[in-house]
């Protein structure tokens, strides 16, 4: 049987990404969204590689996320892949950061991730095995300008990953994170040229990396099974 992937925040950008990725190689891919999941994208899927599960819920809800993990087990038994990648982002600077901008991306990006840990754990530990990858940022290390709640959600999924990986590892279960640089992402392709080009100008490797290079990457950490409490950084070499 074919190993299975959930995959949170996963029906658009990055996420979206590691789920055809996964799907295409042969995992059985667990698309999550907060809200129903539209068929086009499930058709796209179905188009492409194996027909795509999904599960509705809110990672930043303790229970939602219970339900979500729960709802997987009970239909396939097991869950062997957790891929941590529900975020938001509600930049402002500092001294303009409105408390529920700063509280609302803490309970998705920081919080959501500690639900989804919490829950997948007693599966994994009942299988002796699992593989939970984390999403953070190289904003997570070196911190950005107008981003002190996403940084500081970033810079705290890091400090979970470490920790759960020390709790976790004689049973088996690696706990990893990955830290994008700048991607290729709807998100990139409405920034104007100029804007762009000053983000290129602070990649040593002179171009974008793109969605392809993460989930590569968490092809690599899932199937590398002596490596866990680390973050692996895929910016081009923007931090050295």
């Amino acid at each position: 049987m074919a190993e299975i992937a959930l995959i949170t925040g996963s029906v658009k950008g990055i996420g979206l990404g590691i789920a055809k990725y996964l799907a295409k190689k042969g995992y059985k891919v667990i698309l999550n969204h907060y809200k129903e999941v539209s068929q086009e994208l499930l058709d796209e899927f179905k188009d492409a590689f194996e027909e795509v599960d999904y599960v509705i819920g809110d990672v930043s809800d303790f229970d939602q996320a219970k339900a979500m993990v729960d709802e997987v087990v009970a239909k396939y038994g097991r869950l062997d892949i957790l891929v941590n990648n529900a975020g938001i982002t509600r930049d402002a600077l500092a001294m303009r950061m409105k408390e529920a901008e700063f509280d609302d991306v803490i309970n998705v990006n920081l919080k959501g991730s500690f639900n989804m840990m919490r829950h997948v754990t007693k599966p994994m530990l009942k299988q002796k095995a699992g593989t939970i990858i984390n999403m953070s940022s190289l904003v997570g290390i070196v911190g950005n300008a107008g981003q002190v709640n996403y940084a500081a959600s970033k810079a705290g999924v890091i400090g979970m990953t470490k920790s759960f990986a020390r709790e976790l590892g004689s049973r088996q279960i690696t706990v990893n994170a990955i830290a994008p640089g700048y991607i290729e992402t709807d998100m990139t392709d409405i920034l104007s040229d100029k804007i762009k080009k000053q983000m290129l100008d602070t990649i040593p490797m002179k171009k974008f990396g793109n969605v392809e290079d993460i989930a590569k990457t968490v092809e690599f950490l899932i199937e590398s099974e002596y490596i866990t409490g680390q973050v692996i950084e895929v910016n081009g070499g923007m931090n050295m």
